[in-house]
């Protein structure tokens, strides 16, 4: 599937900048929502922010928040059935300095890991945990 011009910018301007990140700092804030379309009119209406699309595999479309032409945050969309049990809600992500080895120790220290650990392409390794007391937090080892 060939990406627009606009999928593209959108891709590069939400690329993480070298030494633009530090391990244990949030980094990335995602919308997991049934309803981009609602979401993005209520940031749009409320925040200002503008969105530009992101192709994803299986066809759905990540939306990458935009204020002063830079990225803030993203959506989410929660379509495929994978996602039944997943609330609407907000997920940070921290920087992490080696996702695998972090999350070791967190399963060590009582953590569940929510999924395997993946890679998004120009983005990072991630993880998705729910730490011991159930609140889901996300890890990630940007790209340089």
């Amino acid at each position: 599937m060939a990406k627009t011009a606009t999928a593209k910018r959108a891709q590069k301007q939400a690329e993480p900048q070298a030494a633009a990140w530090s391990h244990g700092n949030f980094y990335w804030n995602e919308l997991r929502t049934r309803d981009a379309e609602r979401a993005k009119r209520f940031y749009e209406t409320t925040i200002g922010w503008t969105f530009e699309p992101m192709p994803m595999d299986g066809g759905a479309t990540y939306w990458i928040a935009m204020l002063r032409g830079k990225p803030v945050a993203g959506l989410f969309p929660l379509k495929s059935p994978q996602y039944d049990d997943v609330p609407e809600s907000w997920m940070s992500f921290l920087a992490v300095d080696d996702v695998d080895k972090r999350v070791a120790k967190a399963l060590k220290a009582g953590a569940k890991l929510v999924m395997p650990v993946f890679d998004v392409p120009n983005v990072g390794r991630i993880a998705m945990l729910r730490e011991p007391g159930g609140a889901g937090i996300g890890w990630m080892t940007p790209v340089e």
